[in-house]
């Protein structure tokens, strides 16, 4: 896609930023209650060669009793993603939040391991349940039973938060030049600006295609977009002119009554240019010219881009003509710019 590829090309995080963000690696394991199936389970017969077919797999647990532990996997991840924008082989946190975030984990984690102990608790009786269930083919599941102890450790939660830091001595050039942390990092802001893309996309097919109003639920999941972009400003200028936009369409909404007519087309149009990272960069690089966010938001009502909205296209561009205001948005810099 050349728009994205010139929006990478103009957006590239600092190296300096590791000095504000920390680096969280999320480790849960759920345990699948699953088996291969084997020649022995089939009774003797004939089955295909196994260069043309493979067998399945087969549960020796009831799935329903383990939902509980995907469930907080993903709540998990979800909250990581409210918070954080991916990086490396987890998450880049804001440092100052990491003790709230850390905090939130241990909460989670204390749930899925008391979900843990009362799943342990009951687990022979609960196999023997599914084996009665399922009388037919209660051989083939008791033959491919596990003990308690190997489910135990099957069922894990933990995490590492440290520092990321770049080598800049080392007695070979190479490893210094081809660390590969610089191109994690410069990218950092090009994935953050996909991730609000992505989680704007899900909230325009689920709160905002082709409603012509909307309760003041829908602002809820813009203002997690605002929260996450709020704290991660110092990874790139043009992330806090974006949070900006968001913070001035929450305000205008009256605080009582559905939100309909040009509020809910404001809010439609703040979704769509959320849904684009190109069209993100493109709105917020005005504000650092000195526009402010009353301007782009009345531009973005006057545009006709809310009727390519109501067909759940982006638009390819989305024009900018207002009259400079001697106005500036505050970006937090941390030194960098």
């Amino acid at each position: 896609n050349p728009k994205e590829e010139n929006m990478n090309t103009a957006i590239r995080s600092d190296i300096r930023i590791l000095d504000s963000l920390v680096a969280l690696n999320l480790n849960i394991s759920v345990w699948s209650s699953r088996k291969k199936m084997c020649l022995e389970d089939f009774g003797g017969a004939e089955l295909p060669p196994e260069d043309l077919a493979s067998l399945g797999s087969k549960r020796i647990a009831d799935p329903d009793s383990l939902k509980i532990f995907s469930t907080l996997k993903a709540r998990a991840f979800n909250y990581l993603d409210r918070h954080g924008v991916r990086f490396m082989s987890g998450w880049a946190i804001p440092e100052d939040k990491a003790g709230d975030i850390i905090d939130e984990l241990i909460q989670i984690r204390e749930t899925f391991l008391q979900e843990k102990e009362s799943f342990l608790a009951d687990y022979d009786q609960s196999i023997e349940n599914w084996i009665a269930k399922h009388c037919k083919w209660g051989n083939i599941i008791r033959e491919s039973t596990v003990g308690s102890d190997y489910v135990c450790s099957r069922l894990s939660f933990s995490w590492q938060l440290y520092k990321v830091s770049p080598l800049t001595d080392h007695d070979n050039p190479n490893a210094v030049c081809e660390s590969g942390l610089n191109e994690e990092v410069e990218g950092l802001a090009g994935t953050l600006f996909k991730e609000i893309a992505n989680s704007a996309t899900e909230i325009w097919q689920k709160v905002y295609a082709g409603k012509d109003t909307v309760t003041h639920k829908a602002l809820s999941p813009l203002r997690t977009l605002h929260q996450k972009l709020c704290g991660l400003t110092f990874i790139e200028p043009h992330v806090a002119p974006v949070a900006s936009l968001v913070q001035t369409a929450i305000n205008s909404i009256p605080a009582k009554g559905n939100i309909t007519g040009k509020d809910i087309l404001l809010l439609q149009g703040v979704v769509s240019m959320l849904r684009d990272p190109p069209s993100m960069l493109q709105h917020s690089q005005r504000l650092i010219e000195g526009y402010s966010p009353q301007d782009v938001m009345n531009e973005l009502l006057a545009n006709d881009v809310f009727t390519v909205c109501q067909q759940s296209a982006i638009p390819e561009e989305v024009p900018f003509v207002p009259v400079p205001q001697n106005h500036s948005v505050n970006i937090p810099n941390i030194g960098l710019w």
